[in-house]
């Protein structure tokens, strides 16, 4: 499935319609009376949160959403039918942001989570309603009232506890498969990942929790370098980032580090708090003789900050189920911890 992450919609809610202009016919009633109903009122535009789509795709081969008009009213004060209600659904983490004022309408941040983005005009008043002492017969009505119209920014950011950062090919893909049930594409090449990968991550402690691998950051990526901005937002949500570097011989773990820890500053400084774990991955290319001198820079630039610091091979599954009871305690320190009730073999 393509992923989309930013959609630009015009929304059109409903036009209300049009009072009726009547008049009683009755037989031995010379004038009658007027009994021009209202016009029914234009439909709303809603947008609600659905953890099941993944995605804007849907929302991305349609630039105008427009939802029904309503109808005129009738003789007889019938009142028109109301225009039909749109909904949009969009992915848990769209944020709504009005293109003409910058301003952020919603964050969906909870499934189910339904809002109101554009509301349908009233509809128009009949002659009826226009009757005074000295206008009896009116012969007039009012048209229906325009709906909102807007235009729309609609941005995703992953709903995650934890985000994988590090620099491409690096073995975040690798490493998600490894704890969680997705099925991330994976391969010896940089940039195997164009989107983000959401993993659900089953724990006895917690339940479950979801993990993210964040696509391959590059230097200036917080300027856009890449698809910087575009990867970057996603670690937004993220409770607990967790930094992977590779120990291929052909790189610089610690200058790996140092260059994603920068861009993850320069974007956001409050990311660059976040609380994180370093993982040194694809030990599996370094030799048991070798493997202190790869791991000194990495342990020293970790005790610097008090960031804990793990390694493994990807690969191999060396070091993985560490990192998982480490993840785990890291995760609830946030998250709250699973209740189970007690067992009553009593119980219906």
């Amino acid at each position: 499935m393509r992923f989309v992450d930013e959609v630009h919609l015009q929304l059109v809610a409903g036009h209300g319609g049009r009072g009726a202009v009547s008049f009683r016919r009755e037989a031995h009633v010379p004038l009658g009376g007027p009994n021009g109903g209202v016009g029914g009122k234009g439909g709303d535009i809603y947008v609600q949160a659905e953890s099941s789509i993944p995605t804007l795709l849907d929302l991305k081969s349609q630039r105008i959403f427009r939802a029904g008009n309503g109808a005129s009213g009738g003789g007889n004060r019938k009142t028109g039918k109301n225009g039909e209600d749109l909904t949009l659904k969009v992915p848990v983490g769209t944020i709504i942001e009005d293109q003409t004022t910058g301003e952020i309408i919603a964050d969906l941040t909870e499934d189910k989570l339904n809002i109101l983005i554009a509301a349908g005009g009233r509809g128009g008043r009949g002659n009826s309603s226009f009757v005074t002492a000295t206008r009896r017969a009116p012969d007039f009505a009012q048209n229906g009232i325009p709906g909102d119209e807007l235009r729309v920014k609609l941005s995703l950011k992953v709903m995650a506890d934890v985000g994988l950062v590090g620099l491409p090919n690096a073995g975040k893909s690798t490493l998600i498969t490894r704890i969680s049930a997705s099925k991330a594409e994976v391969a010896d090449y940089p940039f195997t990942t164009l989107v983000p990968n959401l993993g659900v991550v089953q724990s006895g402690m917690l339940g479950s929790y979801v993990v993210a691998d964040i696509p391959g950051l590059v230097p200036g990526a917080h300027s856009g370098a890449g698809l910087g901005h575009q990867f970057l937002r996603h670690v937004e949500r993220c409770a607990l980032l967790v930094h992977v570097v590779s120990l291929s011989p052909d790189t610089d773990p610690l200058k790996d580090l140092e260059a994603v820890e920068n861009e993850i500053q320069l974007y956001a400084k409050e990311l660059a708090d976040r609380p994180r774990i370093l993982v040194a991955n694809k030990l599996d290319l370094v030799g048991r003789k070798d493997r202190e001198a790869a791991l000194a820079d990495l342990k020293a630039y970790a005790g610097e900050r008090s960031i804990p610091m793990l390694s493994m091979s990807c690969t191999t599954g060396e070091g993985v189920k560490a990192f998982q009871r480490k993840l785990e305690a890291e995760v609830a320190r946030f998250k709250k911890p699973l209740v189970m009730e007690p067992y009553d073999p009593l119980a219906p």
